[in-house]
């Protein structure tokens, strides 16, 4: 089976990018050929044998003649249809599998694909992952960072709240750009020649069938995660946050808490704009952004790891670590995080927001040890889809 995997950036990026290449390598492995289109990048680690690409699109630099184009290349781009239309012709895809590409690719590829298929008479599939609520959110995170409240209001097709609401960057300008590239597209009728569309939660599954015409089409496929070696590690006296410091991973609220239980120690790893914050509580050690050896050795000492997010998380890979770790998860119980954890097994869930729920849960885990380390020995139970187990699963639906 020949695979075009398609995603605006081809380097080392963020999840996006992880899971497209561990997929393509799995692909490959079981002897399936893979290419890749998306933008030029000086970084750039994968391709295809034309070396048909866009050009890259740098918001945030670039001259001021190119940013005037933007609005325009974010909603349709010509290039990217000319540049993917020479990778169809060489390659000849069986399955195209979509990414992320709004802005920088714009879903005007995929009226190319279609034209590809009627003109060549190919049967070529047209398969999406979702990783964030982009489809029917254009802001991605049914959030609005103005007030740090969750919201549906685009749901239903209604993308005109993007705008009223300043949902990009917090600006009108911005926002407005994000509604009128969502309204067109779904005036357009083009997502409706996506095949398939995978979701990586049930929850994200059900924000996506708010619109009807993707409601026949989701599958919940969680992430996949590396197995890891499992190891009896003593723990230590401390509760473990790791990840971004900012509103909506609720980390206001679970500072409030820290303050109300001055004899629990808690460490936090990572970084972010309430970082000033974090440092002027004393029982809060900030050890900084981790990876690697050290962020595992501060996951698997921890007597339990804290997942106070706000807004609707889609599969955190974090929840998935900690447990895979032996580190029982408290989650907040929003978006897919509950899907993750196995309350009175692996973890606790509180609800999210919730200063005084979190507070009790916490009291309740910091002063049962035996609890604790009843979770911890469960976690060794814990399954989570290897990359070949999920490829098992996406074969199905490439086929």
């Amino acid at each position: 089976m020949r695979v075009l995997i398609i995603n605006k950036f081809l380097h080392r990026n963020g999840g996006s990018e992880t899971y497209i290449f561990k997929l393509g390598e799995a692909l490959e492995q079981h002897g399936h050929e893979v290419q890749y289109f998306g933008m030029e990048h000086e970084g750039r680690c994968v391709g295809n044998r034309v070396n048909a690409y866009t050009s890259d699109m740098d918001f945030h630099g670039g001259s001021k003649l190119s940013k005037l184009t933007y609005p325009i290349k974010t909603i349709y781009s010509k290039e990217a249809r000319v540049q993917l239309r020479k990778v169809l012709d060489d390659f000849k895809p069986d399955v195209c599998h979509l990414n992320n590409f709004n802005y920088q690719l714009t879903p005007s590829i995929i009226l190319e694909i279609v034209k590809w298929r009627k003109e060549t008479g190919r049967d070529c599939k047209i398969i999406f992952t979702a990783h964030d609520y982009q489809l029917v959110c254009p802001n991605h995170m049914l959030n609005n960072p103005n007030t740090h409240q969750n919201c549906e209001k685009c749901l239903g097709g209604h993308f005109v709240n993007c705008m009223k609401g300043k949902c990009i960057h917090g600006s009108t300008a911005k926002s407005a750009i994000g509604m009128m590239e969502a309204e067109f597209w779904k005036w357009k009728g083009t997502y409706k020649y996506i095949d398939d569309m995978i979701c990586c939660s049930e929850f994200m599954k059900s924000k996506m069938n708010s619109n009807p015409l993707f409601a026949t089409k989701t599958v919940a496929m969680h992430n996949f995660i590396d197995k890891v070696e499992w190891k009896e590690t003593p723990k230590k006296d401390y509760v473990l946050y790791f990840g971004r410091f900012s509103e909506e991973k609720g980390i206001g609220t679970l500072i409030k808490v820290c303050k109300e239980l001055p004899d629990v120690q808690f460490i936090f790893a990572g970084t972010g704009p309430l970082e000033e914050t974090v440092n002027g509580i004393k029982n809060i050690k900030n050890v900084g952004f981790q990876k690697g050896e050290a962020l595992e050795k501060l996951i698997r000492e921890a007597r339990f790891s804290i997942y106070p997010s706000e807004w609707y998380e889609n599969c955190p890979f974090s929840v998935m670590e900690s447990q895979m770790y032996g580190t029982p998860v408290l989650g907040a119980n929003i978006g897919g995080i509950p899907e993750l954890i196995q309350v009175g097994k692996t973890g606790e869930l509180f609800e999210s927001g919730n200063a005084e729920d979190l507070k009790m849960k916490i009291e309740k885990l910091w002063g049962d040890k035996k609890l604790c380390a009843e979770y911890s020995a469960n976690c060794k139970d814990i399954s989570f889809d290897t990359i070949d187990e999920y490829y098992e699963k996406i074969m199905k639906v490439y086929r």
